[in-house]
């Protein structure tokens, strides 16, 4: 009997998943001179601390007559649309003890009114969420909380094929999970998954509830963000996927800088190298990313990189598919320069290429002030505070007094530089907050509450 298997985020909507039980272990090398045999419990005494399970309680908007749990798989048409209460359960890792950022999926935290951050010593707290990107899946969290305790971050590029890798969740909501396997795959893209995928593939079991989870080393160092599974039915069979731990450092950076990701683009559009296409375009390797078209005035065109060439390494690190380059370049901030190393018209060479910012790259004011929802801002290039990009009609921002060319240079005599010197200043402010704007030759203090 023909099976049928899909890509299943590993967030658990309660009631709306059976369970799966599945085991996967990887076998330490022994050890022949009669000494105890090795234990990844030292290990995990020091990494387990750094995971917590995520709840989350919200509404979301389902058609009415389908299962509310369906709700993404699309709709038929005359159907109304009714908002439908959820619950639900995910994982995420604390990464910054002293200020409390807690990393995570974007489909754990998605639509959520109240998200509440669980500790292994039983302690909870109510998260505020700092920022998200649902194009790579990754979502930053924030607690206000005593004695954490943040986890190592390893640098995901070096890992090989075969690197042992333990999985650290709380599946089903039974509490906290240790499994563990080895690294199966790298640059796994193309799945559809995510938009951008650059993902690690493992056999540790990874089941609903994992999602945002760790995947460590075995020195417990994180290395991936447990994501999705491949399966049917939405159980385990050994084929998980984790985002790495690089690419979640370079999207958690710029959610921590500009409240939201700021990606950067090379203004390219291309194909993967197949056996196909290099036998019809005569060439002498089989994986890579085809560029078949560059944009006028883009990042590629300024960096001399034509239609036909090839792109086969970001940074030193080979690109085995156009998906795979699209993911690495499109966790890298606007405003920085990679290295390329590409085949042009049959030579290897290296450009340096400093990405643009892809379109409509402001930040949602809201996520900083609920009095600046409304308003699109940008860090000046130049440190010399934030930039009002626009100001929508009739919204809180445009009732405070903001102008679309504004700069705020200021909260209540503190100096902001960029939009992350203006989280922190406006971060714990409950009463009145000065602002100071710069309009124009003119400076003037506007007042929200």
């Amino acid at each position: 009997m023909k099976k049928s298997f899909s890509f299943t985020p590993t967030a658990l909507l309660i009631g709306s998943l059976a369970f799966f039980p599945a085991i996967s272990n990887a076998a330490l090398p022994l050890q022949v001179d009669g000494q105890e045999m090795p234990s990844l419990a030292p290990m995990l005494e020091q990494a387990t601390p750094a995971v917590v399970s995520i709840t989350v309680a919200g509404t979301h908007e389902v058609k009415q007559g389908q299962d509310p749990f369906k709700f993404f798989f699309g709709q038929r048409r005359g159907q109304q649309a009714q908002e439908r209460p959820f619950r639900g359960l995910g994982s995420g890792v604390i990464i910054d003890a002293k200020k409390g950022y807690v990393v995570t999926n974007n489909h754990v935290i998605d639509e959520a009114d109240e998200i509440l951050v669980n500790l292994k010593d039983g302690r909870q707290y109510e998260a505020k969420k700092i920022g998200s990107d649902a194009q790579s899946d990754i979502a930053l969290l924030q607690i206000s909380a005593e004695g954490l305790k943040e986890i190592k971050i390893s640098n995901s590029d070096d890992l090989r094929v075969g690197d042992f890798a333990v999985a650290i969740g709380s599946p089903f909501g039974l509490g906290q999970t240790v499994t563990s396997g080895i690294v199966s795959a790298l640059g796994r893209s193309g799945l559809n998954i995510e938009q951008l995928e650059d993902f690690i593939q493992t056999d540790a079991a990874i089941n609903s509830g994992n999602s945002g989870g760790a995947l460590v080393n075995l020195r417990g160092e994180l290395i991936g963000i447990n994501t999705a599974i491949l399966g049917p039915s939405g159980g385990n069979v050994g084929i998980g996927f984790a985002i790495p731990s690089s690419m979640m450092q370079n999207l958690v950076d710029q959610i921590i800088e500009h409240g939201e990701v700021r990606r950067g683009v090379l203004g390219i559009t291309g194909n993967s190298i197949n056996a196909e296409l290099a036998k019809a375009m005569d060439l002498d390797i089989n994986q890579g990313g085809f560029v078949s078209q560059v944009a006028p005035n883009s990042a590629a065109e300024e960096a001399g990189i034509k239609a036909g060439d090839i792109i086969i390494e970001v940074n030193g690190r080979k690109v085995r598919s156009f998906n795979e380059l699209r993911g690495k370049i499109g966790s890298i901030g606007a405003g920085k320069t990679v290295e390329l190393t590409l085949i042009s018209d049959g030579d290897t060479k290296e450009v340096e290429v400093t990405l643009k910012a892809a379109p409509d790259a402001n930040i949602a004011a809201a996520n900083l002030h609920p009095m600046l929802k409304g308003a699109k801002l940008s860090s000046n290039t130049k440190g010399l505070g934030v930039v009002v990009n626009d100001v929508a009609d009739n919204s809180p921002a445009a009732a405070v007094g903001l102008n679309k060319g504004d700069v705020i240079a200021g909260v209540n005599r503190v100096r902001v530089e960029n939009l992350a010197a203006l989280r922190d200043a406006l971060d714990g402010i409950t009463g009145v907050v000065a602002l100071n704007v710069i309009r124009g030759n003119t400076e003037l203090y506007l007042m929200m509450r």
